[in-house]
Formats: C-alpha cells, sequence, structure tokens
C-alpha cells in the first residue's frame, strides 16, 4: 500500500509540473493572430510553393552548397524546439551568401539572413552566388537582422536564360507581342485564318469545336492552326472532369467522360486521381492539346454552392493535397497545368451571369482558400486563372481579374512567378462592368499575362493602342511575354533562345 501511495504521489506531481510547462509557454493562436497581414502562412500539413523565377549559372558555387544538408548549431537547434510548431512561410529572392551555418538572400526590401541546419534541405541545384532561390521557414524574419527563424528548406530555381529571351523579345513587332498575351477562344469559323492574321498566343477550345468530329479531324483542325503560328500556340481546353469536359463527351474520341474530382476520390482516393491525371494527359496530347485549364482550386464543401460540382468537395487542407496530386502528375507528363479560379470561389454565385461581391474575411483566404493555390504553386504549376469575383477584402471596386492588388498578392505573397490568365473577359461580370476594349486594357494594367478572351479581334488592337498611346508601356508587354514565351519552351513548344 505504502508503495501505491509513492507511485501516485510521483505521478499527481509529473502532472502537476507539466500543467505548470503548458501554461508557461507561448500561446501559439495568439502569435498566429498576431502575423503581419501581408504574410501567407500554410499549416505544416501544407507545402511550399516554389516558383518558376530566375537565377544565373554563370557565379562561383557559395560555400558550403556541396551537399544537400548542412551542419548546424546547437543554438539552431534549442531555437527549433519553439519554432517547429510555427505557422510556414515563403520567402523568394536572390542568394547573396551562403556558408555552412548562414545564408542570406536578397528580396524586393532588403537582404534577409537565415541560420541553416543539419535538417534544412537544398532541393533544385547547387547554391550559386546570384542564383534564385525559394525559402521555406517558420518563425520571424525582417530585412537587416538574423531571422529568429528555423529554416526548413532552400529551393534553388530555374535557370532563366533571360538574354536569350529577351533577344527573342526585342526582335519581336508590338503586334506580335500583344498577340502573344491573348489565349482566344477558337472561332467557329476561319479559325486558321485568324491565327494568320493576329498571332494570338494560343487557343482555348470548347465542346463545339470537338463535336462529331474523329480524331483524325480534330488533329488536322489544331494542326492548321499551328502551320499559320509564327511562334507555336498553347491549345487549352477544360477538362475537368464530371460537369466540365470539352473533348471527352464525344464517342468518337473517348468511350466515357472523364470523372469529377469527387467521384475519382470516392472510388479510388489519391492513387486513382494521379493514374486519371496521366491519363487524361496522355489523351489530350494525342490529339495535340498541351494545356489544360485545371485543376479546380476552389474551396467549397457545400453543395448549395455554384462552384461545388467543379470541386474537391473538401476543406482547404484536402483540397491542397489534390491539387498537389493532379499538378505534380501534370508536370511529369508536360502538359500545362493552370491553378483557377483565384483567390478561390467560395460560396459565390458565378461570375458568367452577374457581377458578384465576396465579402469574406481575409483570415479566411489565408486559412482556407489559399492553401490549394500554394500547394499547387508548389507543385509547379505552370500558370493561375483569376477570377472576376469582386473581392472587397482585397478591392472593394475593380473584379479580381482586373485588380492590381489580387495580382500583388499572387504575385508576392503567394510567390508565383508562373503565367496569370484572366478568366473569359466575355463574362457577364466584366460586361456589367465595363466594355471590351477597357476590359482588355484594365486586365493587361492590372498585371495579367494572358487575356482569355472571346472578342480578341477587338480587343488585341484595343491593347496595341494603348501602347502606342503611352497608357501602357511596352516593357509592361514585354514582362508578360518573356512568361507565356518560358512557358512555350518548359512545354516543348519552343526551342531555347540562345
Amino acid at each position: 500500500m505504502k508503495t501505491r501511495w509513492k507511485l501516485a504521489f510521483a505521478v499527481t506531481l509529473i502532472c502537476c509540473l507539466l500543467l505548470s510547462a503548458c501554461k508557461a509557454a507561448p500561446d501559439e493562436d495568439a502569435k498566429q493572430a498576431d502575423k503581419p497581414a501581408s504574410q501567407i502562412v500554410i499549416s505544416s500539413a501544407g507545402s511550399e510553393p516554389a516558383s518558376s523565377g530566375s537565377g544565373s549559372a554563370a557565379q562561383p558555387q557559395a560555400s558550403g552548397a556541396a551537399s544537400s544538408r548542412a551542419p548546424g548549431s546547437s543554438a539552431s537547434a534549442s531555437r527549433g524546439e519553439s519554432a517547429a510548431k510555427a505557422p510556414l512561410r515563403f520567402l523568394t529572392g536572390t542568394l547573396e551568401a551562403a556558408s555552412a551555418d548562414e545564408i542570406s538572400v536578397r528580396a524586393d526590401d532588403g537582404v534577409y539572413r537565415f541560420r541553416r541546419t543539419e535538417d534544412t534541405v537544398v532541393a533544385g541545384g547547387s547554391l550559386l552566388l546570384g542564383c534564385s532561390v525559394s525559402l521555406s521557414y517558420r518563425g520571424q524574419a525582417s530585412p537587416g537582422v538574423l531571422a529568429d527563424a528555423v529554416l526548413e528548406k532552400i529551393t534553388v530555381l530555374p535557370e532563366d536564360h533571360r538574354d536569350g529571351l529577351q533577344k527573342m523579345v526585342e526582335s519581336m513587332s508590338l503586334e506580335d507581342k500583344v498577340g502573344q498575351m491573348f489565349l482566344a477562344r477558337c472561332p467557329s469559323s476561319g479559325a486558321a485564318d485568324a491565327v494568320g492574321q493576329y498571332q494570338p498566343g494560343g487557343y482555348v477550345l470548347f465542346g463545339r469545336d470537338f463535336s462529331g468530329k474523329t480524331a483524325k479531324q480534330v488533329k488536322s483542325d489544331i494542326s492548321s492552326y499551328q502551320k499559320k503560328a509564327r511562334i507555336p500556340l498553347l491549345i487549352a481546353v477544360d477538362e475537368e472532369g464530371g460537369t466540365v469536359n470539352r473533348v471527352s463527351t464525344n464517342k468518337k474520341l473517348r468511350d466515357t467522360p472523364f470523372l469529377s474530382p469527387r467521384a475519382l476520390y470516392e472510388k479510388g482516393g489519391f492513387p486513382l486521381i494521379a493514374s486519371d491525371t496521366q491519363e487524361k494527359a496522355k489523351f489530350l496530347k494525342s490529339f495535340g492539346i498541351n494545356v489544360n485549364l485545371a485543376p479546380v482550386c476552389d474551396v467549397s464543401t457545400s453543395a448549395k454552392d455554384y462552384i461545388y460540382p467543379r470541386a474537391f468537395g473538401q476543406d482547404g487542407k484536402g483540397t491542397a493535397k489534390y491539387v498537389e496530386t493532379v499538378v505534380a502528375q501534370m508536370e511529369k507528363e508536360r502538359i500545362g497545368s493552370v491553378l483557377k479560379h483565384f483567390p478561390g470561389y467560395g460560396n459565390n454565385a458565378d461570375t458568367h451571369t452577374d457581377v458578384v461581391h465576396d465579402d469574406r474575411p481575409y483570415s479566411r483566404f489565408e486559412s482556407e482558400d489559399f492553401l490549394p493555390f500554394a500547394a499547387g504553386i508548389a507543385a509547379g504549376a505552370d500558370g493561375v486563372l483569376v477570377s472576376h469575383n469582386i473581392v472587397s477584402c482585397m478591392d472593394a471596386k475593380l473584379p479580381a481579374s482586373l485588380s492590381p492588388r489580387v495580382h500583388e498578392i499572387l504575385r508576392t505573397e503567394l510567390g508565383f512567378q508562373g503565367v496569370i490568365i484572366t478568366d473569359d473577359l466575355v463574362m457577364d461580370a466584366i460586361r456589367k462592368y465595363t466594355d471590351n476594349k477597357n476590359a482588355a486594357v484594365l486586365a493587361v494594367k492590372a498585371g495579367n499575362d494572358l487575356l482569355c478572351c472571346t472578342d480578341f479581334k477587338e480587343q488585341i488592337p484595343a491593347v496595341i493602342d494603348a501602347v502606342k498611346s503611352g497608357e501602357i508601356s511596352e516593357s509592361r508587354i514585354e514582362e508578360s511575354v518573356r512568361r507565356i514565351l518560358q512557358w512555350k519552351i518548359d512545354l516543348g513548344l519552343l526551342e531555347q533562345p540562345d
């Protein structure tokens, strides 16, 4: 009995000590509430976004970069215990210095310094001074001081080849540059001749372009468009699966339409989603289609939502896992992927038919809607399509697709460096806001690279006129054209210029 009493006393004492330690620990929820609004944080279940920014290979290798892990210090280890539960943050910049235990990166607002530990992973290549890198870390970081953070991963971004691309862009006429910025809806007639006249960046094909046709006819049509293009076209479709399929609904092309993401998951989980994505990519590429405007990243868990039939149907984390799976498989198959509809539809109405206002708080986007986009960016997504919703917490006046602030969030806070695409500018959400010509000009000024549009014959000249009048600078056009051409190079449509 005495032994049992001693044991009970010891257990009670330990419990009291543990309870005191928990009360003394910092409140993580309070820390989360105090984080800067300009930083996007992803839970530990998320993936860090690695963008396709620029780098330089003609620089000496930094000290300590030979191995994928660097030795750490005891100070870093002790700090790691408190930072391990902190939200994951991201920083993209240029490598200024690197040693076995420290790294310095120059971002737009200054130089950031981080400690490296034995657990800091280096991916994507060797650390070369001047190369572009994406960092993922937990803790706090500010320019000019050593970060109070645990650096988890350093991703070396792909080499830019900026000189060769710049020479190519400079050799193009203004008309050809502007044309590259349009992903035009394929006309029902005279499509090949329109390519010859306007030289768009690509065509997006709809159900009518496949209806009743054989595989041979589809291939012939697409080939005729490509033959008229001085620069190979992006040929895109919306083959999401389920309610939105453009190609597989034609029984001459496939016995059955592709299933929705939700149906696939219920039937076979993520392995079936991965194999379906692989099959879909091969299927589309067999016709000459090189971009699928998918996956849908919108977070929707209610059948009442407009976007629900097209969504994965889970919360932000679940949808992020789905998006990561799809994009990773599309990258393997070398078919263009496009995340949509940024910044997230949620429970909003259909912008095809009306102006839609989204009054949800910014915290809701950070905790849910941004997660699938961040996961897709980390997996290597090529494009992000922006919706026409007016999101009051970001820009209370302009539709997202025409809002510079929304594009700034996508570029700086989510770190996306690829091609930004508008949803179709013919939708009523835009038509009721402004006219066709002005919509195209505003879309370019907002920061879009590709304008998805039906009225391209009117809008391409409108953007050319805006450049000639000085409303839009030619350097702004060239910025987008470089991204578009790099995408075409990545897809194997275009040779890498010297």
